[in-house]
């Protein structure tokens, strides 16, 4: 399938960032999705990673905290409790090897062993898995129905939760190779310098005069998921088995980043489309990926730690507080939470740079974000959340980013947040559980940063308030008495 600017010159985008859903998919997700295309008419959907909640119960028995674990191995205690939320059983492929030593062991003692030591057959890792990659289909099938029902090609690109479900993203790509429409490449069966592994591949997109040749260029980057080695997560499992909600960003040594090979790739690309062209120039062109790397923090302004709607940083940025630079910030963006970025600088800014013809990089991970900012000769931005299963923001902020790149000058393209509030409503259907993940807190940065949001303050001072005059009410009429 051949992607080519339009007769009028334009040519539009849809950036939708973790969806991040179980096999039964948000009914408002799909909602949303199926207004943007309608309200957009968009030429090609990108979709940034962690499509998959992968730690959701349906797939407590294959989890994988890390790759390389055997599934099911060790899971999220918030995995544990919402699965007895939702009355899922796990499933241990394991379990006949321990019923079988139970057994003899009775035997030995001359016990004759309980029917559910001898009969009951477990289900094997095959068929585990099996069941997983059927939930993984359902999955794609429900939230990329909207984008195949309306003959829009899309391309996709992996987070750090996709593969926790336990099928890896190779896997995956294969999967959502079977869907119309799919510009994924498989690497495998026709290897080709445009792509280098599963989720980091160049779209170039002709123009609109039919001589092939590539008038600018869509890059998706696989960002990699988490760092650390083997042994190092093996060593930090206790502290995140104690508190997995807690360590979810901090257990080993972070998160990850992208590949050696796709670092040098976004390099070598170039050169490859400027030898298609025949002209030696690189080509304009925007990455996606899912997490952001760390000169996304050079968009931010540091300050006091009492700054109204100020954010702490992550790890590396820790015992700071930020907002927006609003000097390098386009109009409309707003920043809701830290950035989630690597601890490792592994130069994929600066080798963008030095290739020549990037103007744009664009990330999801960060539910709560939707800025754009300009630093190091490109821009630097976000989509939040456009799904409804995991935290972010308010109902009316959640959406999808618009860009519409015209022929004569990619670079000085238009983007535009499309979100619920805009396209449906102010609420969704579920306004309780909106509220939770908006506010909820998992640690001391948590509560501090939602004591700086002007609204909670207000609120918890007039709760605090009213509690006061009620209590010295209550004394004033028990000293009369």
């Amino acid at each position: 399938m051949t992607l080519r600017f339009n007769e009028d010159g334009t040519f539009r985008v849809l950036q939708m960032a973790d969806i991040q859903d179980k096999p039964e998919v948000n009914q408002d997700t799909i909602r949303l999705i199926e207004a943007a295309i309608r309200e957009s008419k968009p030429d090609l959907v990108v979709l940034t990673g962690d499509q998959i909640r992968g730690y959701d119960p349906a797939y407590i028995s294959t989890f994988l905290r890390r790759r390389g674990e055997q599934p099911g191995a060790r899971v999220r205690l918030i995995t544990e409790i919402e699965a007895k939320l939702y009355g899922v059983k796990r499933q241990y492929p394991k379990a006949d090897e321990l019923a079988d030593r139970l057994a003899d062991r009775l035997e030995e003692h001359g016990h004759t062993p309980p029917a559910l030591l001898t009969e009951t057959e477990p289900p094997s890792i095959d068929a585990l898995m099996d069941e997983t990659a059927g939930k993984v289909r359902q999955t794609l099938e429900a939230f990329l129905r909207p984008i195949v029902d309306a003959g829009v090609p899309f391309a996709v690109t992996y987070g750090n939760h996709d593969f926790q479900c336990g099928i890896l993203v190779d896997a995956q790509d294969d999967m959502y190779r079977e869907f119309p429409g799919c510009m994924n490449p498989d690497t495998r069966a026709t290897p080709d310098a445009l792509a280098v592994e599963p989720g980091t591949f160049a779209l170039p997109i002709e123009a609109s005069d039919g001589s092939g040749r590539a008038a600018m260029a869509v890059m998706m980057v696989n960002s990699g998921d988490y760092a650390g080695t083997p042994e190092e997560n093996d060593a930090e499992y206790p502290a995140y088995a104690a508190n997995s909600r807690g360590l979810d960003l901090a257990d080993a040594d972070g998160y990850g980043t992208p590949s050696p090979e796709a670092i040098a790739w976004l390099g070598g690309v170039q050169q490859e489309l400027a030898a298609r062209n025949g002209d030696g120039r690189p080509v304009p062109a925007i990455a996606f990926q899912h997490i952001p790397p760390q000169e996304f923090y050079d968009c931010l302004t540091e300050v006091p730690a009492w700054t109204p709607n100020a954010v702490e940083g992550a790890r590396t940025h820790a015992g700071r507080c930020y907002v927006l630079n609003e000097s390098l910030c386009r109009a409309g963006s707003y920043l809701g939470e830290a950035i989630a970025c690597p601890d490792d600088n592994v130069g994929q800014v600066e080798t963008m740079c030095d290739a020549g013809g990037y103007f744009a990089l664009f990330c999801g991970h960060d539910h709560k974000n939707a800025f754009v900012g300009h630093v190091h000769g490109m821009d630097l931005g976000y989509a939040p959340t456009c799904g409804f299963e995991s935290y972010g923001p308010k109902s009316r902020l959640r959406g999808v980013r618009l860009f519409e790149f015209h022929e004569s000058d990619p670079s000085a393209y238009e983007t535009r947040m499309l979100t619920w509030g805009d396209l449906i409503g102010r609420y969704s259907r579920n306004e309780v559980r909106v509220f939770f993940e908006d506010h909820c807190v998992t640690d001391a940065i948590g509560i501090r940063n939602e004591l700086r949001r002007p609204m909670v303050l207000a609120t918890l001072a007039g709760l605090a308030t009213a509690a006061i005059a009620g209590i010295t009410a209550l004394i004033r009429r028990m000293a009369r008495r």
